[in-house]
């Protein structure tokens, strides 16, 4: 599968942003699709996914009741709706493919070119 991140940009903080990655050659259905982050400096991160065929959307504690994560499956795309941004929230974001549903980066075996996300403050 191939993944093409989009949808970053300049945002004030307090403001949105909606992310999409569109899936190519295979359904995103088939995987556990994830999105991460990289802020400078820092290791990349978990921010949120879901498993297989759908099923519960997870998030990492810094995220959870800003981001929102959707999909749709006609046009094979996943979303990550971002709210309340704030400034610690600026970094490189990726979605990712994987088989196994986790965390940590080893866990997908596909990803997106990365789309940047500055929050200014």
């Amino acid at each position: 599968v191939q993944l093409q991140a989009s949808g970053g940009g300049l945002v004030q903080a307090g403001g949105s942003l909606r992310l999409s990655c569109a899936a190519s050659g295979r359904t995103f259905s088939s995987y556990v699709m994830g999105w991460f982050r990289q802020a400078p400096g820092k290791e990349r991160e978990f921010v949120g996914g879901f498993g297989r065929g759908g099923g519960s959307t997870y998030y990492t504690d810094s995220v959870k009741g800003r981001f929102t994560i959707s999909r749709d499956v006609a046009k094979n795309t996943v979303y990550l709706q971002m709210n309340s941004l704030k400034p610690e929230d600026t970094a490189v974001y990726y979605c990712a493919a994987g088989t196994v549903i986790g965390t940590t980066q080893t866990q997908y075996d596909y990803w997106g070119q990365g789309t940047q996300v500055t929050v200014s403050s």
